[in-house]
């Protein structure tokens, strides 16, 4: 969703097909290359034995060190498209990509570990939302552009979001492993009042960057996303930590839906 409304901010001057294909996949594996690195490093730390691959390396069906592996190689095949774009655009790719990787890697490994420090959701708005969208504009036009930083913002919003959520089912268990998170320190139910804010933000900054004309007005065809947003409100009434998973896969599916409900207005406003 980042590549795409970025690369939709910058479609009223441009379209390289290749390089969208590129960041596209390039972030894909970069993004890929930070779960399978947390996974491994929660694993082997002890922090979360409930990741996704935790399960399976302690059933034996794979290693650690092979998830560990697979982990770099999504992070040096993430690297190669973003040299194949640098070729194309310059060093400032070269710059969001090498940060890109560093921030994947070290959100579990140690000594920085930020994910683990109160830092997961910052970090996942500022290079999952900002940095994302922004290099994916100027991979298209070769520059900064306002427009590109405030389609960002509630992306980055929403992405944070669903972190938010995923540490909002996991108190109890990330309390227990000192691991320290957003959630964590103030609990339930200022963490739900925390989800509330950060999803209602993202449709506020659309209305309000729509109205200052930041943005196209054509971009407020996402706030068609709220009923998605409410109907993840709702499953905050639950308490146990298995039945909040529901509310994890809602906040992704209002990242997805909200994000191709912006984008495609920033793409409509060629057309009005």
């Amino acid at each position: 969703m980042p590549v795409l409304v970025g690369t939709a901010s910058a479609s009223d001057e441009a379209f390289r097909p290749l390089l969208f294909v590129l960041a596209l996949a390039g972030s894909m594996l970069i993004h890929a290359g930070t779960n399978l690195a947390t996974d491994f490093f929660d694993f082997t730390d002890g922090v979360q034995p409930r990741a996704t691959l935790g399960g399976v390396i302690r059933g034996g069906l794979i290693s650690a060190k092979a998830v560990h592996w697979a982990a770099i190689a999504c992070f040096l095949a993430g690297a190669a498209c973003g040299l194949a774009i640098v070729a194309a655009t310059g060093w400032p790719v070269l710059a969001a990509g090498f940060a890109s990787v560093l921030a994947g890697y070290f959100y579990a490994a140690s000594p920085i570990a930020y994910g683990r420090r109160g830092l997961g959701e910052v970090m996942v708005f500022a290079f999952m939302g900002v940095l994302m969208v922004m290099a994916s504009a100027y991979v298209q036009v070769e520059r900064l552009t306002w427009e590109s930083f405030y389609a960002s913002l509630p992306v980055g919003l929403l992405v944070a979001n669903i972190l938010h959520a995923n540490n909002l089912r996991d108190i109890e268990n990330d309390r227990a492993r000192g691991k320290v998170t957003i959630a964590g320190i103030v609990g339930r139910p200022a963490a739900d009042r925390v989800l509330y804010a950060l999803t209602l933000a993202a449709f506020g900054v659309v209305a309000i960057t729509a109205a200052i004309e930041a943005v196209p007005v054509s971009a407020l065809l996402a706030l068609a996303g709220m009923p998605a947003a409410i109907a993840s409100f709702r499953l905050l009434n639950e308490r146990e930590s298995a039945a909040l998973n529901p509310l994890v896969r809602g906040t992704a599916m209002l990242h997805l839906q909200f994000g191709l409900l912006l984008a495609l207005g920033l793409l409509l406003n060629l057309y009005i």
